[in-house]
């Protein structure tokens, strides 16, 4: 079993920064593709971020060249920097994992992953 935890929202002006990070306990952690995903008021749930096990990732159209997800097997912690915040990224941050071992593939839909964090505010004010 796999829980994550995410920390580090919270309230920001547009063009700031925060980073968030996601801890995981389980015994392979290492092997699962981790990813970032959030949800603002009245919105579906959307893909912001993934990486695989060995490093694979991929991001949203919406945060390429603002946001940068990492992660450190070592410490068992998934991180999501993000930079030159707009308030259109003001949502619920939720950290995911998917049960399978993956190289180069990043699932993007909420279906595809097995374990969810309870979530991070984050805010961005104009």
């Amino acid at each position: 079993q796999v829980q994550l935890v995410e920390s580090g929202g919270g309230l920001v002006q547009a063009r700031g920064s925060l980073r968030l990070s996601c801890a995981a306990s389980g015994p392979t952690f290492n092997t699962y593709p981790m990813s970032w995903f959030r949800q603002a008021p009245g919105k579906e749930r959307e893909f912001v971020a993934g990486i695989t096990g060995i490093g694979f990732t991929r991001h949203a159209d919406s945060v390429k060249g603002r946001f940068t997800i990492s992660r450190e097997n070592a410490n068992n912690t998934m991180f999501l920097q993000m930079n030159s915040l707009k308030p259109e990224d003001t949502a619920v941050y939720y950290c995911a994992a998917r049960r399978a071992r993956s190289y180069t593939y990043v699932p993007v839909t909420t279906d595809e992953y097995d374990y969810w964090g309870q979530g991070t505010q984050v805010t961005v004010s104009s």
